[in-house]
């Protein structure tokens, strides 16, 4: 489904906005296109780039990059990793508050935390060579990274961390060497806000990868659909042999209960496939010889072969797992705006922690340098930029998964933006809001010694020799009715009128108006009724007569799509227009329509008239999606502000829509605009709460509050409330997984 992989990087030391934002203009003026994903820590490259030049742009800007060679196990590799980052988070976290803690609580039941005798040095030296050893050992992490970012002339979260802890020991160990240095009233130490920040931190990314990791459960899920093996059909027997052995043209048994390990035909056998995860459709397929398998499904107790017709890298479960991950790395217009805030927050917050400090120092009430010390380290630990790097992609992150398991692909964050404004849904009719198989719906005859069997074997036998698209219909009806079709004796086709051949000694004209008006037994006026009546219920009527007489009138219809009617029903539920617009004739496309409720109707239109149809809605001020299946559509669904293709039309149209819907169930299409506007609506949930709790952390850090009310922030509430705020906004954009559509 995409013409080129990106190079995709997993970078497991991004740690908030600032970091994309970086990360992101190395890559620019490198003239790179990059997509960075926070919640995903992966990096995706477009276009042609060497691997080794990616991770000399990474490392410049103070980043360490691993290549995935396989985008469809990027998922697993980063699950594997976020399970042995949060043991290691959660056991830093647990001696370190082991520490910290009774610290606290000493100091907090009036135990004395200043250095006021050589006894206490000593007590204090030990505390601080104990929190020396744990601010190494649990919160390396966060001074390695304020390192790089130095390296690179940078700063990220890291840089406020490492800033805000060090300051409160590097202080509080002076205090313990060189007491004579402070005033009496100045001589606190801060031991326990250092190792308590570093655990409450640790706690919360531990906390916070556990909620994370939800949020690609429905990628996981696909990924795990991926079999290891297969039992290959052989000379000697069956043989169970690794996938990556397997070639194009190998016959494979799929045995009872086992997956499909690749995508192929079926050359014997029949059963029934669950395909439920791929398209989101509970009831199980029936597959026989010449149906198609797709890798990942899983069969049911029965036994068939099948013949492989694609590699595993393209298979169809291969494509999709790249298309949905590709959607999860990207962007909506609405997260670009946060990520330059957050690619200057950083430094504006070490300035305003400075600057409060400054005036804590010279303006502020006694021990000076102790208040001055307790806001600058609280105003850098509150103002990590978490909360706000994670608001947009991890929203995009559930949604696409979610969307994923009904069946639906969305193809970027834009789309996903974009399909909650939408106020027009345009849906081409063939293949779309009907079968796209026209079927045999009526015989109508005009004598009532007409046999129907000796008709429809004459009518499929000559119809098979024409290759017309209507063709099938009558083959298709023969065969359910167990009708022997006849080689004919003589065959002429007449385009644009129909077929003229011979079956069984009888001479048979099957066809159009035009075609019977070249008999002179038929009597125009004799047809009038029937045609119009076949057109208003939106039949096609082929005509038959034979030895010049008109014997029957057959209607052939593509019915229209299960559930349909209750599908667009929910869309203009939701308050968006129908349009039909459509290649066939007035009189079907309207019968459709009023089927389906539908009020208005383009019919006749070629397809760069299709395009043409949807600039000029667009014009009117909707916002336009078209739903298409063919060649025809692409123009259209390019054209649209959300392009939707069904899954079952061509690679053309898949490719130039933003959606696919994978089953051709509508009422999907209905779930995915609901889907959007809720995630729009989480992710200004995030937003909002991220720059609430920005907005006001700083202050209250910098200590605005202590003039009335005499309240100072503690660095330690001030880290709980930074951990607190990620772990917020991972939740929230959990809540999408379940939230009712």
């Amino acid at each position: 489904m995409s013409p080129s992989a990106p190079l995709l990087l997993f970078v497991p030391d991004m740690s908030c906005a600032s970091c994309v934002a970086k990360i992101e203009k190395a890559f620019a003026k490198a003239g790179a296109d990059a997509r960075v994903n926070l919640a995903d820590k992966q990096v995706s490259v477009a276009g042609k780039m060497a691997v080794g030049k990616a991770q000399q742009l990474l490392a410049a800007a103070g980043f360490h990059g691993e290549v995935v060679d396989n985008a469809a196990h990027a998922m697993a590799d980063k699950a594997t990793h976020d399970k042995r980052e949060y043991r290691t988070r959660i056991i830093q976290s647990v001696v370190t508050l082991a520490v910290g803690v009774p610290l606290m609580v000493w100091g907090m039941a009036g135990g004395d935390m200043t250095v006021h005798s050589d006894g206490s040095r000593w007590g204090w030296g030990l505390v601080a060579l104990l929190c020396l050893l744990l601010l190494v050992s649990c919160g390396g992490h966060f001074y390695r990274g304020m390192w790089r970012a130095l390296k690179a002339k940078s700063a990220n979260m890291d840089t406020l961390i490492a800033l805000g802890t060090g300051c409160a020991w590097l202080y509080s160990s002076a205090v313990v060497l060189f007491p004579q240095w402070f005033p009496a009233g100045t001589r606190h130490v801060y031991f326990e806000a250092s190792v308590m920040i570093i655990g409450l931190i640790n706690l919360g990314h531990a906390l916070e990868l556990r909620a994370r990791g939800k949020t690609s459960e429905a990628v996981q899920q696909l990924i795990g659909l991926q079999a290891s093996s297969a039992w290959k059909v052989t000379d000697n027997g069956d043989e169970q042999v690794p996938i990556h052995t397997l070639q194009t043209g190998d016959v494979l048994r799929l045995r009872p209960g086992d997956k499909v390990a690749l995508d192929g035909e079926v050359t014997s056998g029949e059963s029934l496939l669950d395909e439920s995860m791929l398209t989101g459709e509970p009831m199980p397929v029936n597959k026989q010889a010449g149906g198609r398998v797709s890798a990942g499904t899983i069969n049911g107790d029965g036994s068939l072969t099948y013949r492989v017709t694609a590699g595993a890298k393209d298979t169809r479960l291969a494509k999709i797992i790249a298309l949905v991950q590709e959607a999860q790395t990207s962007k909506m217009p609405i997260g670009r705006l946060t990520d330059k805030i957050a690619g200057v927050f950083v430094p504006v917050v070490v300035v305003i922690a400075l600057v409060a400090a400054i005036i804590w120092y010279v303006a502020g009430p006694a021990p000076q340098l102790s208040h001055a010390l307790v806001v600058l380290t609280s105003v850098l630990i509150i103002a990590c930029p978490c909360a706000l790097g994670l608001a947009t992609p991890m929203s995009i992150m559930v949604a696409v998964g979610r969307a994923a398991r009904m069946g639906v692909l969305i193809k970027n964050g834009e789309a996903l933006q974009t399909a909650s404004k939408v106020s027009c849904v345009v849906l081409d009719k063939t293949g779309t809001v009907t079968e796209g198989k026209p079927q045999l719906v009526a015989i109508e005859p005009f004598d009532a010694s007409v046999d129907e069997t000796a008709l429809l074997t004459a009518v499929a036998s000559l119809e098979r020799q024409s290759g017309h698209p209507l063709a099938q219909a009558f083959m298709a009806a023969a065969a359910q009715r167990s009708i022997g079709l006849k080689t004919p004796e003589a065959f002429e086709y007449r385009r644009g009128q129909g077929i003229i051949g011979r079956v069984d000694g009888q001479q048979w004209h099957i066809g159009n108006q035009q075609l019977m008006a070249t008999l002179a037994g038929v009597e125009p006026s004799r047809l009038s009724s029937v045609l119009d009546g076949a057109a208003r219920l939106g039949q096609t009527p082929v005509l038959a007569a034979c030895n010049g007489k008109l014997v029957a009138m057959l209607a052939i219809s593509d019915p229209v799509r299960a559930g349909a009617k209750a599908a667009l029903a929910a869309l203009q539920q939701q308050g968006k227009k129908l349009v039909l617009l459509s290649g066939d004739n007035q009189q079907t496309a309207r019968a459709v329509a009023r089927q389906l409720g539908i009020s208005q109707v383009i019919a006749d239109v070629l397809p760069d008239e299709k395009q043409a149809w949807i600039k000029k809605l667009q014009q009117q001020g909707e916002v336009v999606a078209m739903v298409g299946d063919g060649i025809n559509d692409a123009p259209a669904l390019a054209a649209a502000d959300v392009g939707v293709a069904m899954g079952s039309g061509t690679d053309v149209a898949i490719e130039s829509a933003d959606l696919t819907l994978l089953s051709p169930r509508l009422e999907n299409l209905a779930q995915a605009f609901a889907l959007s506007r809720a995630t729009l609506q989480n992710i200004k949930q995030n937003l909002f709460g991220a720059f609430v709790y920005n907005s006001c952390g700083i202050p209250l850090a910098a200590g605005v509050l202590y003039p009335v009310f005499g309240v100072l922030l503690s660095p330690v509430i001030a880290g709980a409330a930074m951990a607190l705020s990620s772990l917020t906004v991972v939740s929230n954009a959990n809540r999408l997984r379940h939230q009712k559509l």
